[in-house]
C-alpha cells in the first residue's frame, strides 16, 4: 500500500509548483518592493518550506532502516502537505495562503492531477492504524544511522526522564529557576560544549548532535533545552569571531558550564530591527562604559558573561555602528539578582518558557574591560551576530520538535487512560486522528530540522534552511500542544495537568529567535536572490 505510490513523481510535481510560485512572485516584485507584497512573499516561503519538508521526510522514509510505520507516516505526510499546497497553506490560525493569491490556479490543478493517487483518497484507516501503532508503543524510527549520535540521544533521553520530566511542571508552577544541581548535571553531560571545539574544552560535535541534545532536553522542559541556547550563541560568536586570547579565556569555561552566558541584544521598541539599537558603549581609559536599556533578556540574573550588542560608533547609522562586547558580570542570587555596579533589572512575568526568567535591563555606566570588543574590531557586531543566526534557529527548531513530541506523549497517555462511554477515548476516531496528525507533523518538523543541521555541518550557508526549520517546527509545536490539550478536554485547562504548561511553552516558539513573519521574509528574499 505505502510502497506502490510514486513519491518521486509527487516531489517533482511539487517542485514544479514551487518554481511556478517563485516565478509568479518575481514577476509581481518586478516593480514593487517585497514589503508591499508580504502576503504573497510569505506565502511563497511557506510553499518552499512545505516542499523542503516533503523532501526531508521522503529521504528519512526512504532509508534502508525504514519500517512500515515510517512508510505510513510518509504516506500521511505527503497526502496532507500536498493537499495544503493545492488547497491552502496555514501561515497562521486565520491566515491561509491559497494558490489564487499568486495566480497559481493552473499550477495547482496540475499538481492536484499529478498527485491524485496521494491526495484524493480516504485515509481514515491509515490514521487509525498509525494511532494503534502508537498505542502499542510502536513509534517511528529515531536512529540517525550513527552509533555515536544514537548513544548521545539515549543518554540525554535517560537524563531527561530521570532529572527533568518529574520536576519540570512543579518548577513551572512556582516560577522556579532551573536548580543549580540540574545545571551542574547537564554540564557534566557536556550540554554546554557540544559544538565548541575540542581544543577549547568542548566536545567538538556537529549541529546534528546539538539538535538531538536540544530535542531531548526540551521534551522534558523547554527551559532545560533553552539553557544551552545561550552557550550555543556565545560559543559560536567567540569561536568564529573572537581573538585567540578571547577564545582561550572564555570557551573552556563556557564548555564546562563554569560560565553561563546571556545574549543581550533586544531593546525596547526595536524588536527585530537591530539596526535601530541605541544602547551605547564608549571607551573610557583602559576599558568601556555601557549605557542604555535592553529587554526580553533571558537568564540575565544567574549568568556570568553578557554577549552585548551596542553602538560604539555613534556617527555611523544602522548596523555599521554596532559592535559586540564580551562583558563579564557578577552572577546574581535570589536576594540580589543584579549585583554588578551600574546594572539593574526587573523581571518580566510570562505565561511559559520559565526556568531562566525574562528581564528588562538598565545599563548606567556598566564597565567592561579593554579587551571586551569581540575580535578587537568595532563595527562588526551585526555581522558577527548574523553568523550565529543559522545555528540558533536550527537549535530553536529542535526545541520546538521536543515540545511537539512531549505534547503528543501527553495526549497519547491521556487517550489511553481516559475512559468515556465504556472505552478508552483513543478508540474514538477524532481522538485517533489528532494523535496520528500530531505524530506526522512532529516527524516532518524533526526531519526538516535535521536536514538544516546537516547543511550547516557541511559548511553550507543555510540561513534559508534554518529559517524553514524554525518556521515549520514552531507551527507544529503549537498545533500539537493545542491538539493535545483538546484531547485532555476540560482537564487540559487545569494548571495541575502538564499539558497546560506545554501550551504556554509552545506559543513562544513562533516569536523568539526571529518571528515567523521574519523567517518567511528571510526565506522568500533568499530564494529570490539565490536564483537571480
Amino acid at each position: 500500500m505505502t510502497g506502490s505510490l510514486d513519491f518521486v513523481a509527487a516531489l517533482d510535481a511539487a517542485r514544479r509548483y514551487g518554481a511556478a510560485a517563485r516565478a509568479a512572485l518575481a514577476k509581481r516584485l518586478a516593480d514593487r518592493h517585497i514589503d508591499e507584497e508580504q502576503r504573497a512573499a510569505h506565502g511563497f516561503a511557506w510553499v518552499a518550506t512545505t516542499i523542503a519538508a516533503l523532501e526531508a521526510v521522503n529521504d528519512w522514509a526512504g532509508a534502508d532502516a525504514a519500517r512500515e510505520v515510517d512508510l505510513l507516516v510518509r504516506r500521511l505526510a505527503f497526502a496532507e502537505l500536498l493537499a495544503q499546497l493545492v488547497g491552502g497553506l496555514p501561515m497562521g490560525q486565520n491566515e491561509i495562503f491559497r494558490p489564487a493569491d499568486l495566480g497559481l490556479g493552473d499550477a495547482a490543478r496540475d499538481l492536484a492531477s499529478t498527485c491524485a493517487d496521494l491526495i484524493e483518497v480516504d485515509l481514515a484507516a491509515e490514521r487509525r492504524t498509525l494511532a494503534g501503532a502508537l498505542a502499542r508503543g510502536d513509534w517511528p524510527g529515531e536512529s540517525l544511522g550513527d552509533a555515536e549520535i544514537d548513544a548521545v540521544r539515549e543518554q540525554f533521553h535517560r537524563f531527561t526522564e530521570a532529572e527533568i520530566v518529574p520536576h519540570a511542571h512543579g518548577w513551572h508552577l512556582t516560577n522556579a529557576l532551573i536548580p543549580d544541581a540540574t545545571i551542574a548535571a547537564m554540564a557534566d553531560l557536556g550540554t554546554f560544549g557540544v559544538c565548541i571545539p575540542v581544543e577549547f574544552g568542548g566536545l567538538g560535535l556537529s549541529k546534528l548532535v546539538m539538535c538531538v541534545v536540544t530535542e531531548e532536553l526540551s521534551r522534558g522542559w523547554i527551559g532545560a533545552g533553552s539553557l544551552g541556547t545561550r552557550s550555543e550563541i556565545a560559543g559560536e560568536l567567540i569561536a568564529s569571531g573572537g581573538t585567540p586570547a578571547q577564545k582561550a579565556d572564555w570557551l573552556p569555561r563556557i564548555a564546562s558550564g563554569a560560565v553561563l552566558p546571556v545574549a543581550v541584544f533586544t531593546e525596547p521598541d526595536t524588536g527585530s530591527d537591530l539596526g535601530a539599537l541605541q544602547t551605547r558603549a564608549r571607551r573610557d581609559g583602559d576599558g568601556w562604559v555601557v549605557d542604555g536599556a535592553k529587554t526580553w533578556i533571558t537568564h540575565a540574573s544567574r549568568s556570568d558573561l553578557m554577549t552585548l550588542l551596542a553602538r560604539t560608533l555613534p556617527d555611523r547609522s544602522g548596523y555599521a555602528g554596532l559592535s559586540m562586547l564580551l562583558v563579564p558580570k557578577v552572577r546574581g542570587t535570589v536576594d540580589d539578582p543584579f549585583p554588578t555596579d551600574g546594572l539593574s533589572g526587573s523581571e518580566i512575568e510570562v505565561l511559559g518558557y520559565r526556568g531562566m526568567r525574562e528581564y528588562a535591563l538598565s545599563f548606567d555606566g556598566v564597565r567592561a574591560p579593554g579587551d571586551a570588543l569581540l575580535g578587537g574590531e568595532e563595527g562588526q557586531g551585526f555581522k558577527q551576530l548574523m553568523r550565529t543566526f543559522e545555528g540558533a534557529r536550527i537549535q530553536t527548531a529542535a526545541r520546538a520538535v521536543g515540545v511537539a513530541r512531549r505534547a503528543l506523549e501527553l495526549a497519547l497517555g491521556y487517550a489511553l487512560d481516559r475512559k468515556q462511554f465504556g472505552k478508552a477515548i483513543i478508540h474514538f476516531p477524532r481522538v485517533a486522528d489528532k494523535l496520528a496528525a500530531s505524530l506526522v507533523d512532529m516527524i516532518v518538523a524533526r526531519e526538516l530540522t535535521y536536514a538544516a543541521a546537516r547543511a550547516k555541518d557541511r559548511g553550507k550557508r543555510c540561513d534559508i534552511e534554518a529559517g524553514m526549520a524554525k518556521l515549520l517546527a514552531a507551527r507544529v509545536a503549537w498545533s500539537n500542544a493545542d491538539a493535545a490539550l483538546q484531547v485532555h478536554g476540560g482537564n487540559g485547562y487545569a494548571l495541575e495537568f502538564e499539558i497546560s504548561r506545554i501550551l504556554c511553552d509552545a506559543r513562544i516558539l513562533s516569536i523568539f529567535e526571529g518571528a515567523a513573519e521574519i523567517q518567511a521574509q528571510v526565506i522568500a528574499r533568499g530564494l529570490l536572490e539565490s536564483r537571480n
